[in-house]
């Protein structure tokens, strides 16, 4: 059996490694760069902070209608929420002393009525016996003086009887003007006391919004500022509002202050009792604030990738912080408006990295 020469045995295995190092060499150099898609976002100074405060739609007038005499409620024709009419009958007190009373000052006014006509009727005829000598002038004195005492009881029976039938009059409750109850308090057969309150009526308009503002926050408050007023049960339903009151001084407990905000033409939809939330926009010094999810904390330094918008490449930038805050930070400098800083996966990248920003280019 014949033998192949050795020679042409190693040279062949030389060519077969040689071709598959060619091969590994031209697969590394067609190899592509790997391109990673990031989240960013572009620094924005923040120079505006908006601020949201919880409250309710209050009336803007209302009154506490009670009795002015102490007595029993014998009616009382309103729950909370309906609708009165100006000086219609909303309660009533049993009226039947104030009925016996003013009979009584009816009597008495006719006595004194008749008092009177009788001392008138004795001064004339002591005038006409004057006047034919058969009398004194003390006696005609006398009858002049009975007649004006009881002219004067005439009056103090007249002022009497309009007294118990004013007095008649204050069993009966009602409203000045038109509104709505928002509340009772004292049902029928109760016996109530001069002022304490029976019903609540509020007027419909105007209406304002009521929240309770943190001290540190209304330095700057004044009459007139405005606020855009959101409807909870229905976001989309807003109006606006100036500040007709603020307390003047905080609550002791809370530290806030009661603002009123008068309402400015508002949909229907506000109704009493609504909850909102009152905002207000207020100018603030140029700010830098990135989700914490950027921040890149290396050798002791605190850094951001920035991406560089020509090479689509990123590079470390330093940066010096002025407060964290939840899932945020504030930067105090190292970053101008316009760069785009990544968000997300900061771990992940190196430096001169390529990175593709997605279409929109926001975090």
């Amino acid at each position: 059996m014949s033998r192949l020469p050795r020679t042409p045995v190693l040279l062949i295995i030389v060519l077969l490694v040689l071709s598959s190092l060619a091969a590994c060499s031209q697969s590394e150099e067609k190899a592509p760069e790997i391109i990673r898609p990031v989240l960013s976002v572009v620094v924005e100074p923040r120079t505006n902070d908006t601020f949201g405060f919880a409250g309710s739609v209050e009336p803007q007038f209302s009154a506490e209608l009670a009795f002015r005499l102490l007595g029993r409620v014998v009616s009382r024709d309103v729950e909370v929420g309906d609708v009165v009419s100006r000086g219609i009958t909303i309660a009533a007190l049993d009226p039947t002393a104030l009925e016996l009373a003013v009979q009584a000052a009816k009597a008495e006014l006719s006595n004194a009525q008749a008092q009177f006509a009788n001392a008138s009727a004795s001064e004339e005829r002591q005038r006409q016996l004057l006047a034919a000598a058969n009398t004194s002038q003390a006696v005609l004195d006398a009858a002049q003086q009975a007649r004006q005492a009881a002219a004067a009881g005439v009056e103090r029976a007249a002022a009497a009887l309009a007294k118990s039938q004013e007095q008649l009059g204050y069993a009966r409750l009602f409203s000045d003007f038109d509104g709505v109850v928002t509340a009772v308090g004292a049902e029928v057969g109760q016996t109530v006391s001069p002022g304490q309150t029976v019903v609540t009526v509020a007027r419909t308009d105007p209406r304002e919004a009521v929240v309770d503002i943190p001290d540190r926050l209304t330095g700057d408050l004044a009459v007139g500022t405005p606020f855009q007023i959101i409807l909870q049960s229905l976001p989309t339903v807003t109006t606006e509002a100036k500040l007709r009151e603020i307390a003047p001084q905080a609550e002791g407990s809370t530290r806030t202050r009661r603002v009123r905000l008068t309402l400015v033409d508002p949909p229907s939809a506000f109704r009493l009792g609504s909850t909102i939330t009152a905002t207000r926009m207020t100018k603030v010094a140029p700010t830098i604030e990135l989700p914490l999810s950027a921040l890149l904390e290396k050798n002791g330094a605190e850094k951001v990738w920035i991406v560089d918008p020509q090479t689509s490449s990123v590079s470390e930038r330093e940066v010096k912080i002025a407060s964290r805050s939840g899932g945020s930070f504030t930067v105090a400098s190292g970053l101008e408006a316009g760069m785009r800083v990544v968000t997300a996966g900061v771990h992940s990248l190196s430096e001169g990295q390529k990175v593709k920003v997605p279409e929109g280019g926001a975090s």
